[in-house]
């Protein structure tokens, strides 16, 4: 091990995002907009993608300096083959603490045990609106809220503990507020809201469009006693609150209103193989070229490190109407959220 790492602004790297495809089976219009990317949108070629044996490398590299958490993201990654066998791996790395998974949900039933039988046992679903016919708009698939409640049941039957996301939007899902509080709590899942972002340059965002953490908590202090929950460990991103007499939980993920730079312990990789310090990058640093051209280890230590160690990134605190406008970012779908 090495002596952990920090950044110029003395953040620690404790957690990777591994992106392992740039595909994704839904068109949700915040991330994977069916009017850009359309039936004829050309994705990475599998050849560009990591490999396994290149992820597992990475993964190895990363935990020595610090690294703790590993979570695969897309796209969506259930629509990447062999992904089990990829948890394994990920799961033989000495010093992987957790390892998690983001899904929209729709192939668990499909996956779902071979995820489980690999080891993988924390799942964060996206789900938006619990109205069939609003849900299927949102995700441009027509896609009934029902058949992901479905494959939730079953997840959380296998043993999952499961966290289902739900972003947001002014006057498009506000509505939807209460009454998924209401289906989550009863299941005892923790339903965390997260404010509209300016992920990527395709979703047409704006400040009119974000509905705040604290115009959500007000509505649901309407209902419900919530009690603030204390964080679990530094860099937590979910500001957390459990409901009165109940185990249930919400979270809030408040990039946009109480932005978390400070504590931001994030690193990410694309499914190509490039390396982000920030959600909301306009460039990356190129790994892949580098594995591929036979660096050895110490050499790739080194030239991760210096990128870590030269991060200062804290868009959030600095946006602006103008920022998220003109700052040309990486998409969420290439990225991974």
């Amino acid at each position: 091990m090495m002596e952990p790492l920090t950044d110029r602004l003395g953040r620690p790297m404790r957690d990777l995002r591994i992106s392992v495809t740039d595909r994704c089976n839904f068109r949700c219009s915040y991330c994977m907009p069916k009017e850009v990317f359309g039936d004829d949108y050309a994705f990475l070629p599998k050849q560009e993608l990591l490999t396994f044996e290149e992820i597992q490398r990475l993964t190895r590299l990363f935990v020595s300096m610090g690294v703790k958490k590993i979570r695969l993201t897309g796209g969506e990654p259930l629509l990447r083959k062999g992904l089990p066998e990829l948890i394994k791996i990920i799961f033989s790395v000495e010093g992987v603490e957790d390892v998690g998974l983001t899904t929209n949900g729709l192939l668990l039933k499909k996956h779902g045990l071979a995820l489980y039988d690999a080891g993988l046992r924390r799942l964060n679903i996206s789900l938006d609106a619990l109205d069939p016919e609003l849900f299927g708009s949102l995700n441009g698939r027509g896609v009934s809220s029902e058949n992901i409640l479905e494959q939730i049941d079953y997840a959380k039957a296998l043993g999952f503990e499961i966290k289902v996301n739900m972003v947001v939007q002014k006057n498009v899902n506000e509505a939807e507020i209460l009454p998924m509080a209401a289906y989550f709590k009863e299941r005892e899942i923790t339903l965390r809201f997260i404010e509209f972002m300016d992920v990527g340059n395709d979703n047409n965002w704006s400040f009119e469009k974000v509905v705040t953490k604290h115009e959500i908590l007000r509505k649901l202090e309407s209902v419900y006693t919530l009690t603030a929950v204390d964080e679990d460990y530094f860099g937590e991103v979910a500001k957390r609150y459990r409901y009165e007499g109940s185990e249930a939980q919400v979270g809030f993920i408040t990039s946009v209103s109480e932005s978390f730079c400070s504590s931001c312990t994030r690193s990410r990789l694309s499914s190509d193989g490039k390396f982000y310090t920030c959600l909301f990058a306009t460039e990356g640093f190129d790994i892949r070229k580098l594995l591929r051209g036979d660096w050895d280890d110490r050499q790739l230590l080194d030239a991760i490190g210096a990128v870590w160690s030269g991060r200062k990134d804290r868009y959030s605190d600095e946006r602006t109407e103008e920022s998220a406008k003109s700052r040309k970012k990486i998409g969420m779908s290439y990225i991974g959220g």
